[in-house]
């Protein structure tokens, strides 16, 4: 039986992060300025104003990770999410979605949005099957995104 638990960030699973990101940036885009900017400044950007980076562990081995980054008192944005390719369709994805809507309840937050990319269907799918509805795309420092959606929490 495998065991599967999701753990807050600590600065020993930094590398994993960038790592994971990077393996789905480089298979399905180009890293941008931007996510090496994130990459570089984690605490400043992410944990520091409020935020969390979750690692899901899969028979204690780092198989996935997400970011929950504070945006303003109401809103996060959910960004960086990855698993990797090992341990995919072990259902991680969910686990990681679960447990950010959780810390967002948490936090008293009531939106949270993300940036993606109509091309990672799978992703898109997830998002709309934990009630996430596409919304106009903002201003982003992504070239990538070409979809914004919300999950509005009550």
């Amino acid at each position: 039986m495998a065991s599967v638990k999701i753990i807050s960030y600590t600065p020993a699973y930094r590398q994993h992060f960038i790592d994971m990101n990077m393996e789905w940036l480089q298979k399905y885009f180009v890293p941008e300025q931007h996510d090496i900017h994130v990459f570089n400044n984690l605490e400043e950007l992410i944990l520091i104003p409020g935020g969390q980076i979750f690692f899901c562990l899969y028979n204690n081995e780092v198989a996935g990770t997400i970011a929950m980054q504070k945006i303003d008192d109401t809103t996060f944005e959910l960004a960086k999410m990855a698993v990797t390719e090992k341990y995919k369709g072990k259902g991680l994805s969910n686990l990681l979605m679960e447990n950010c809507i959780q810390f967002a309840k948490e936090k008293n937050i009531t939106k949270i949005m993300l940036l993606s990319n109509t091309a990672l269907a799978p992703a898109i799918n997830l998002y709309r099957k934990f009630g996430f509805k596409e919304v106009p795309l903002g201003t982003t420092d992504y070239a990538r995104a070409n979809i914004q959606m919300e999950l509005v929490l009550l």
